[in-house]
Order: structure tokens, then C-alpha cells, then sequence
């Protein structure tokens, strides 16, 4: 195990990467150490042939509660009143967020608390997400007289635009059922059962090709922001390359002859 002082991490020999936020005193806030760690975790993931997929899970009673707000608030010291500050922590928040869509692990969130404001969007963000029925969401921010505009980004792509605005105009708390019903999780589980439940979800699509879920990941993102018929363009050309595919090739062939493909991940 790797460790650092607020992430833990731990890659197991199936290349399932554990990514454990370790700030639980504070409730794990995005803060600006926080996401630089992050930050790093991703890129090194991206690029590391031996992780086959990130799960994101948090040590204390909440997930993450979201940007250090005593940090932002020491932000406003500056002759700006914190604008420069305020650009360069939320310029560091997207980019994580963007770096797990962009991630080609596919990447689960495992939620056991509270995940609000930016918490939220760091759960929005993941491709898949397990929640525990004591976890709740919100996008709370309108409470404290400041629009959860970037959680709003990851939040707006993931549920429909009236459950996504409701979260953001009301900041009301949503239930681990309600946001499945809403589908910002994929599944809720009693608490006792949440690691374990993440943890095959990981290992049953860490057995697949790594290159086919780098190619699907990747061809997902792209084709919900396009309009249909190129959709459709983008998507025929990606599955004829992946057609091409020394994996897809294998998989294909031991479909017909009745036996397990061996991926070779190309």
C-alpha cells in the first residue's frame, strides 16, 4: 500500500486501485492538497498498464463534503478579494473532474456517508457508483448563498434536468434510494455489504479487455455530446475500429469456439 497523508492507495494484484480519501476529521473536503493528490492518482492510473480500474472510497463519515470552505474563505485575503484564488481552485476542481471522464479505468465511487457540493460532483463524475442506504447527496449551496454551478456540470449529465435542478435550487438532502431512482448511483446496499459489492462490480470488469473499456469509455463521453446522426457516425467508425481490434478478434473467436478469450489488451 501506498500512503499519503489525506489518499490512500492500494492496487491488489486483479489491478483493482483502491483510492481512499483519508481526511475523515474534516469530512474529506476537495481541498486544494486533496485535489492535487487526486489529481496525480488519475493521471498515473491512466497511464499505468497494471490498474484495470479505480474505485473511489473514503475512510470517516462522509464521503466528502465537498471545497474546504475555511480554505476558500483564507482565499479572500488577496487585493482581488479572491478571485485569482477562486479561479485557480476551481480551475484545479474541474480538471480532476474531467480527469476521471477522461480516465481510460473505468472509475466506481463507493459511497458510505454524506457526498455534498463538490462531494457530489466527485461522485457525478465517476462512471458508476455504489452507495450504502445510510448515504445521502446534495448540492446544498444555495444555503450559504452560492450556486453549485460546477457540481451542476457533472450532476445535469447524469440525471434528468428537472431531478437535477430540484437538487440544485432546493440544497435539500437526497436519500441513497431516491438517488437511484434518480440515477446518480447505480445501486444502494445495507452498509455491511457496500465494499464487497463494489469490489466485484470492480473485479467483474476488471476481466474484461482493458482496450475495449478504454475504447467504450471514451467513445460514451464523446457521443452524448453530439447530435444523433453524427452519434451514429462517430459510433460506426469507432466500432469498426475496435472491429480491427486484436481483442475483439480473440473474444469473437472464442465466443464461437465455446471457450474463455485471452485478452492480450490491444
Amino acid at each position: 500500500m501506498q500512503t499519503s497523508d489525506i489518499l490512500l492507495r492500494d492496487l491488489d494484484d486483479t489491478g483493482i486501485l483502491r483510492l481512499t480519501l483519508n481526511d475523515g476529521r474534516r469530512r474529506n473536503p476537495l481541498s486544494e492538497a486533496m485535489l492535487t493528490s487526486l489529481g496525480e492518482a488519475f493521471a498515473e492510473a491512466g497511464e499505468n498498464p497494471k490498474v484495470r480500474v479505480i474505485v473511489v472510497a473514503a475512510n470517516g463519515p462522509a464521503f466528502s463534503a465537498g471545497h474546504d470552505l475555511k480554505e476558500m474563505t483564507a482565499g479572500r485575503a488577496g487585493p482581488d478579494r479572491g478571485r485569482a484564488y477562486f479561479t485557480k481552485v476551481m480551475t484545479q476542481c474541474s480538471g480532476v473532474m474531467q480527469a476521471i471522464v477522461n480516465c481510460p479505468k473505468p472509475v466506481i465511487a463507493e459511497v458510505a456517508g454524506i457526498a455534498t457540493a463538490a462531494g457530489c460532483q466527485l461522485v457525478a463524475s465517476c462512471d458508476l457508483a455504489v452507495a450504502a442506504e445510510e448515504a445521502q447527496f446534495s448540492t446544498p449551496g444555495v444555503h450559504i448563498g452560492l450556486f453549485c454551478s460546477t457540481p451542476m456540470v457533472a450532476l445535469s449529465r447524469n440525471v434528468s434536468g428537472k431531478h437535477a435542478m430540484e437538487m440544485l435550487l432546493t440544497g435539500d438532502m437526497t436519500t441513497a434510494a431516491r438517488a437511484e431512482e434518480i440515477g446518480l448511483v447505480n445501486r444502494v446496499v445495507p452498509a455491511e455489504d457496500l465494499t464487497r459489492t463494489a469490489m466485484e462490480m470492480a473485479a467483474k470488469i476488471a476481466s474484461k479487455s482493458s482496450m475495449t473499456l478504454a475504447t467504450g469509455k471514451r467513445a460514451f463521453y464523446a457521443q452524448r455530446e453530439l447530435g444523433l446522426a453524427d452519434a451514429y457516425d462517430y459510433a460506426s467508425q469507432v466500432m469498426v475500429d475496435n472491429m480491427l481490434a486484436r481483442d475483439a478478434e480473440e473474444g469473437i473467436g472464442a465466443f464461437i469456439e465455446k471457450r474463455s478469450p485471452q485478452w492480450q489488451d490491444a
